[in-house]
């Protein structure tokens, strides 16, 4: 498998994969599948060298992806970014997406980037799970800001320091490689 930047014949695939997680509800906020033409836009805002969006690719398909945001949209959040990480579903716990978040982590620095955010609904388990074994942490929590099909759910923003993972990762300062 390989990480490489998304390029516009690849939004197809990503499309599918992000349509893919709206029906289960843990991991977007969108009820409706989007088209790729809707997508258009958000894709040619990414940039390799400041919002850079990922693709892993497997035997000449998208498996999954990572893309980075602007955070909040003002200047002095420009050392902060959000990210977004959908894997195809028939392979989650395949270590894709640990995979893509650890080379999010390694690459912030290089992009500018001092903090990670995760914005994840508190009942996705999965995600949260990742997202804390590579040391993000809970930094905000908003309880009832979503209502999927009549049902009230709450959004956990994790965040993580971005250095050198040595420096970020407490089981790595301790001496121990779990990552």
């Amino acid at each position: 498998m390989v990480i490489r930047d998304a390029v516009e014949t690849d939004l197809p695939a990503i499309v599918q994969i992000y349509n893919a997680a709206i029906p289960s509800r843990m991991a977007t906020a969108d009820i409706d599948p989007v088209s790729v033409e809707e997508r258009l836009t958000w894709f040619r805002a990414h940039t390799p060298t400041r919002y850079p969006l990922w693709v892993m690719e497997s035997n000449a398909a998208v498996v999954g992806w990572l893309g980075f945001q602007s955070f909040y949209g003002r200047p002095a959040y420009h050392v902060t970014a959000e990210i977004s990480l959908y894997v195809a579903p028939l392979l989650h716990r395949q270590g894709i997406g640990k995979q893509l978040l650890r080379q999010a982590i390694q690459q912030s620095p290089a992009l500018g980037f001092t903090a990670l955010l995760g914005f994840i609904f508190s009942h996705n388990l999965p995600s949260l799970r990742l997202f804390e074994g590579l040391a993000f942490q809970r930094w905000g929590y908003l309880p009832g800001i979503a209502r999927l099909d009549g049902v009230e759910r709450d959004l956990v923003i994790l965040g993580r320091r971005v250095g050198t993972i040595r420096e970020s990762c407490p089981a790595l300062r301790d001496g121990q490689d779990s990552l």
